[in-house]
């Protein structure tokens, strides 16, 4: 089979940057599981909250924002900061980087009935928080993509790739593809991709998070909570159909793997939530665990390799995938076909893999 761009990797960066290529370009996505965003895409708390992350990727969260507020895939949610009068320089910090302003405190507990009036001193909020519906944002690319003609196939696991006659061949089980063009959207295994094409690139790190979901406090609504951080990003709470999740915001290095959560990095991470609650955990419903795969630099890597010719990478998303996705996915796509970018030049300098030459 032959088509004009190969896309290896089903997650949000490999089926965004597909769907907005698709009506340009004969497409085909390779997925190695039985489903699209098995892995980190399909474990998200994801939030489209364009303060979070470094210049470049808040450039491209921000450059997200009207295709996200027109689709219909977001839902209001905000985002509160907490602290102790201990914790006073980290909040400061954290609430400037984040442009939050002060909350009173009682307006804190009457937005969350169940935080510890003993323990909270510090609050911060900020409304410009949305809750991203991953699940539709992933089928509406795969529908994108086969309305337009393209193909995505799962338990498409790649075993060989080389470069030969102006185009990448590649090998999945016992049949070869072609393309001219080969994306590297492969997410935690990026760079095994890479090594199989004999591409060099930088050397991305993925790191576990882990997750539980908890029962709603007390029998409490949780729908119009915000999501909670505690300073420094040391754990995190969301509402989620009815009930809470709940991550110590970890991030242990690991080699590419079907992760699962760490029992006693959950257990210390649900300690540390429990610290400005009334309500105990007692029960946890259930629990998992994602890879979040930075570059060196921690900001996303998207355009042609330096070096391999016809190899792109869309790749580093790291925390941040769902909430850059819209802007990602056109950038890689206006890089891939030619078209000039609808971003500005530094910010296609910020993320391109030349950097790392």
């Amino acid at each position: 089979m032959h088509a004009d761009v190969i896309v290896i990797g089903g997650g949000v960066a490999g089926l965004t940057l597909a769907a907005e290529l698709a009506a340009a370009a004969r497409v085909l996505v390779l997925e190695a599981e039985a489903a699209v965003g098995y892995h980190s895409s399909g474990r998200s708390a994801a939030l489209y909250e364009p303060t979070y992350g470094k210049p470049a990727v808040r450039e491209l969260s921000i450059a997200s924002g009207e295709w996200y507020h027109a689709s219909g895939l977001l839902s209001p949610r905000g985002l509160m900061l907490l602290g102790r009068d201990t914790e006073r320089d980290v909040f400061e910090h954290d609430l400037a980087a984040m442009g939050m302003e002060r909350l009173p405190l009682d307006e804190a507990f009457a937005r969350v009935p169940v935080l510890r009036r003993d323990t909270v001193t510090l609050a911060g909020y900020h409304g410009n928080a949305w809750d991203i519906d991953t699940d539709r944002l992933l089928q509406d690319s795969v529908r994108r993509i086969r309305a337009a003609g393209g193909t995505v196939r799962l338990n498409a696991r790649v075993t060989g790739m080389a470069r030969a006659a102006d185009a990448w061949q590649v090998t999945v089980a016992q049949e070869r593809l072609s393309a001219p063009v080969l994306v590297n959207a492969a997410g935690a295994w990026v760079n095994v991709v890479a090594a199989l094409a004999g591409v060099a690139g930088p050397r991305f790190q993925p790191y576990r998070r882990s997750m539980a979901r908890l029962p709603a406090p007390g029998g409490q609504d949780v729908s119009g909570w915000p999501m909670i951080f505690g300073v420094g990003e040391t754990w995190y709470a969301k509402p989620d159909a009815g009930a809470l999740i709940v991550s110590p915001a970890e991030e242990h290095p690991m080699d590419p793997h079907d992760a699962w959560a760490d029992d006693m990095v959950l257990a210390e991470g649900l300690a540390r939530y429990e610290a400005f609650v009334t309500e105990p955990v007692t029960r946890v419903l259930s629990n998992w665990a994602g890879l979040r795969t930075f570059a060196p630099d921690r900001v996303l890597v998207i355009g042609p390799d330096p070096v391999a010719p016809g190899f792109y990478w869309q790749a580093g998303q790291g925390g941040y995938g769902f909430q850059t996705a819209p802007a990602a996915a056109r950038l890689g796509a206006d890089l891939i076909i030619g078209r000039a970018p609808q971003v500005d030049a530094g910010l296609v300098a910020a993320v391109s893999p030349a950097r790392f030459a």
